[in-house]
């Protein structure tokens, strides 16, 4: 029943959603023998899932490859295990806990709502060029640049450095697909080389010239007694940067070529300002940016009689979850009144997206000056999709004004 579902398949990656409609048909969970995972596409069990401590996002913490009947990674590939591994996404306790409370000072609601004038500052200047161009490609010019340059303010990345941060960032990601080649590999282990050096440097710059940002506030609390190694200063930085843009990246993009190809509910939005919240909240349920998380089985669960035992990965299959018609009603229906609308594009449990509250900020501020300042926004080229199906985005979104 799972033979529809295809990866590397662009028919598949431009449009997952009918089978998944098969996979949930089918039952809860499913072998997936190109992958050696489970893939698991019903919403219960996913949010279920992303909560059960039996389920880590590694499992070094416990056992060693060899206990855990895996091969470890290729030597060659030690500079992106090494950054990877010690950022929170994929830490368990104690680290785990350890780090996140770290970098949550800066995610507070407070905090986010202390960026708010320079998050709508930002998304102002970026929409009044794209206006003043008579539009152009929405990506590269307004959902790219906002949230980059956000990460960067706190982070304090210097303007004239932040050019290098993206294409780092996607050399970084493309090791997050399903069995990545040699080529993605290879390029993930040289943007590891260079952005870690690169931040090791500004992390030097820090130490003796502290600032208002998060580096110094990540080296103050090292000095006073935090158990908070450079490695994983430099590993959190990183993943900041990756997280805290490719999704509000792909929710942009997605979600605009989504209002387009509903004109009624884009007419509706744009009649009725006050609909942008739930808007936000259905447009990152309805075509979801990151649309599998993978967990390890620590101990043996059982799912609908499945006994999947220690030792097997899970991909929990968010895009799925979030079309789930035993969660959602007309779950295949843009609604942007929908009001219960339990999404799980920010995860769940320990690992929940730090970001989530910057990340609506972002998004509000964007869409909602493109709402008032381009109220005839029209795209003019139907879109590709990037080959990437777990970060799933467009190569580009050309519209004018």
């Amino acid at each position: 029943m799972h033979v529809s579902f295809d990866p590397w398949s662009p028919a598949f990656v431009a449009d997952p959603y009918p089978a998944y409609t098969a996979l949930r048909a089918a039952g809860r969970a499913h072998w997936f023998e190109p992958t050696g995972q489970w893939l698991i596409p019903h919403h219960s069990d996913v949010s279920a899932l992303l909560r059960d401590r039996r389920l880590g996002r590694t499992y070094l913490h416990r056992f060693s490859h060899e206990e855990f009947g895996r091969t470890p990674p290729p030597p060659e590939h030690e500079p992106f295990t090494t950054l990877n591994g010690q950022g929170i996404l994929d830490l368990e306790a104690p680290d785990h806990p350890r780090i996140r409370r770290l970098i949550s000072k800066a995610f507070t609601p407070r905090t986010v709502e202390n960026l708010a004038p320079t998050v709508r500052r930002l998304a102002a200047e970026l929409v009044d060029a794209f206006v003043a161009e008579g539009g152009g490609d929405l990506l590269a010019e307004v959902a790219e640049p906002l949230p980059v340059a956000v990460i960067a303010e706190m982070l304090g990345v210097p303007e004239a450095d932040r050019g290098l941060l993206r294409p780092w960032s996607a050399a970084i990601c493309g090791m997050f697909e399903l069995n990545p080649s040699e080529e993605t590999a290879a390029a993930a282990v040289s943007a590891s080389v260079d952005f870690s050096a690169y931040l090791r440097g500004l992390i030097a710059e820090r130490r003796t010239d502290p600032g208002d940002d998060l580096i110094s506030a990540l080296i103050a609390a090292h000095d006073e007694g935090e158990r908070l190694t450079e490695q994983e200063m430099i590993s959190t930085c990183v993943l900041l940067l990756n997280a805290g843009h490719e999704a509000t990246v792909n929710t942009t993009v997605n979600g605009w070529r989504t209002l387009f190809h509903h004109p009624e509910q884009l007419a509706a939005l744009r009649a009725d300002p006050a609909l942008l919240p739930t808007a936000i909240e259905e447009l990152l349920r309805y075509d979801t940016p990151l649309q599998m998380f993978e967990r390890w089985v620590l101990d043996d669960i059982e799912i609908d009689g499945q006994v999947i035992g220690r030792g097997a990965e899970v991909a929990l299959l968010f895009g799925s979850a979030n079309r789930d018609p035993e969660r959602f009603a007309r779950p295949d229906v843009l609604d942007l009144s929908r009001t219960d609308n339990p999404h799980i594009t920010f995860g769940a449990g320990i690992h929940f997206c730090l970001g989530a509250p910057l990340a609506r900020l972002e998004l509000a501020a964007s869409f909602g000056e493109l709402l008032r300042k381009a109220p005839a926004l029209r795209m003019t080229a139907e879109p590709e999709w990037q080959p990437g199906y777990v970060i799933r985005g467009l190569k580009e979104l050309r519209a004018e004004v």
